[in-house]
């Protein structure tokens, strides 16, 4: 499997602000130092692993669990950076997915969620299949039309994000797993990203 990509990625800022009324911030580029991003797995989703007889398990500290009858998939943001005022971002996160068929495991870590305005929003990753590294592929598209976004001093928060997987990613797997029913029309699910941000004291350490 191959290149997977950074996740944050740009998305017009007419179409941000149609979705959501950003506070003014003064500083332009705030670190984040922590948070975490989940995704609301689709039942869709986990029920054509299942057909396709491919088992998915979570990456430390990356996690995997259910609640309410809903499965979660969570990955704790460590670093990056985000500028309300030019609606941009780029936020990286810890932990990983694994998706296991027969004596075949393909891990993707690293995420980065890439909003820099280069691509459209994508979530990227290292891909590695079966201990051999490929490389980083854009793997989920992000589609944040109907995403609400809440700023405050110290957090942001991104919810309703809505994920499917990207056409590349559906091709490698496809190639990998050996099967041709994998496509950018297939759900994942529906992710929350939750930042901290670095405060002004930190920054004027």
């Amino acid at each position: 499997m191959k290149t997977i990509q950074h996740a944050f990625s740009g998305f017009a800022i007419s179409a941000l602000l149609a979705c959501a009324t950003i506070p003014a911030i003064a500083a332009p580029t705030v670190a984040t130092t922590g948070g975490a991003t989940v995704v609301k797995l689709a039942p869709s989703f986990l029920g054509a692993l299942a057909q396709l007889q491919v088992t998915p398990g979570a990456i430390g500290p990356g996690k995997i669990y259910s609640r309410d009858n809903e499965v979660f998939a969570s990955f704790p943001i460590t670093t990056g950076g985000i500028d309300l005022g030019a609606v941009k971002a780029e936020v990286d996160h810890s932990g990983g997915l694994s998706l296991t068929a027969g004596a075949t495991t393909v891990q993707l870590t690293s995420f980065i969620i890439d909003l820099t305005g280069d691509v459209a929003p994508v979530l990227t990753g290292l891909v590695t299949v079966n201990g051999d590294l490929v490389g980083r592929l854009p793997l989920f598209d992000l589609n944040l039309g109907n995403s609400v976004i809440k700023p405050t001093e110290h957090r942001v928060s991104v919810t309703n994000v809505a994920v499917t997987l990207n056409n590349a990613a559906a091709g490698a797997l496809n190639k990998v797993f050996k099967i041709n029913v994998l496509s950018n029309a297939v759900v994942i699910g529906t992710a929350a990203v939750r930042a901290r941000l670095e405060d002004d004291e930190a920054r004027d350490d």
